[in-house]
């Protein structure tokens, strides 16, 4: 008679059988029998009791065995009971740690930061690596100035606390003189230099409102000119590297599972909202299998950490391979790369 799910999660040996098979299992990619676990499991029981055991963890779903095999693999659930509670994380290795810390220097541009995590995050665990993009919002502005292109338009060059430079282009209600546009920059510089950029819309508009003098002139133009210049901007949302890693994989030999996950690596939308969503929970996350919600990540697993500076998340960042992954290994990784990340980061003038 089959154990209910309950009493083989408070089963040391149905643990121990599990954790062992699991391990065994995303080392070898086959699937693991009883004379295997009998041998590598360490403990003092009879192979009967063994399969018996084995038998239960299948009854509830921990467990599958696949066709024209003795042995057994596990299923999301199993890996899922695996990762939240017979999983033993070891924190980074101390060389790792200084791997991390020299790939991604404090004060290098974030674009630059962004790009050579994605890279290492793919490197040390030989999977794809994600990490999505702060947005601008987020960062302090250093300084803006203004120059005319035309009599409709104005290019707002914005300098942030990081270093980053964008260039954004202002459609303007009308003509403003080059004395104009230095007195509106000057203005934005010496009043609003070291913030974000959503804080300095709102309180120009305040300031606008309650202003009673000469400086209503001035401040008109600054507000017209800031509000396109700081307005959120289009950019992009996210950088990926190592997608090419997993074409070798034994867990994805199916063409059409490859074909539907490389164009979830194109469109990108979909991973965005997925890391967002992860952005809102705090510390470590692990989705496995169906639990990610996109169809293209069936049988996948996806480790995500959010990273940031001072309490502020910033971004997320991942690691998508297949739900045999050595969890151990990558969950460290992807924790490490979160710190060393949030401290290269700067957003702050």
């Amino acid at each position: 008679m089959a154990r209910k799910p309950h009493d083989i999660r408070q089963d040391p040996r149905a643990r121990q059988l599990l954790r062992t098979l699991v391990a065994r299992h995303i080392r070898s990619g086959e699937p693991v029998g009883s004379q295997t676990l009998a041998k590598h499991a360490g403990l003092d029981v009879s192979p009967a009791t063994i399969r018996n055991i084995l038998a239960s963890l299948e009854d509830a779903g921990l467990l599958a065995a696949p066709h024209s095999s003795a042995g057994r693999v596990p299923t999301a659930q199993g890996y899922r009971l695996f990762v939240d509670s017979l999983l033993q994380v070891k924190p980074l290795a101390a060389e790792e740690l200084d791997r991390l810390r020299s790939g991604l220097p404090a004060g290098a541009g974030t674009q630059a930061l962004l790009g050579s995590t994605s890279e290492l995050l793919s490197a040390m665990t030989h999977f794809a690596g994600m990490v999505s993009v702060p947005k601008r919002e987020s960062f302090a502005f250093r300084q803006i100035d203004f120059v005319a292109l035309d009599p409709q338009r104005v290019l707002a060059i914005l300098v942030f606390a990081d270093g980053e430079v964008q260039n954004r282009v202002v459609q303007a209600r009308r003509a403003f003189s080059p004395s104009e546009l230095e007195q509106a920059a000057n203005y934005l510089n010496a009043h609003f230099a070291g913030q974000p950029l959503s804080l300095i819309r709102a309180a120009l508009l305040r300031e606008l409102r309650a202003a009673r003098s000469e400086m209503e002139r001035l401040l008109a133009s600054s507000v017209e000119l800031a509000e396109q210049a700081f307005a959120p901007a289009s950019e992009d949302d996210m950088v990926v590297a190592g997608q090419t890693r997993l074409l070798g994989l034994q867990d994805l030999g199916d063409l059409e599972r490859l074909r539907a996950l490389f164009e979830a690596f194109a469109e990108k939308r979909e991973l965005l909202q997925l890391l967002e969503r992860t952005a809102k929970a705090p510390g470590m996350r692990v989705f496995i299998g169906e639990e990610t919600g996109l169809a293209p990540l069936e049988g996948m697993s996806l480790v995500t950490a959010p990273y940031g500076r001072d309490g502020q998340v910033l971004g997320v960042l991942g690691v998508i391979g297949p739900s045999r992954m050595a969890y151990e290994r990558v969950i460290p990784v992807v924790e490490a790369t979160a710190a060393v990340l949030g401290a290269a980061l700067n957003p702050d003038p």
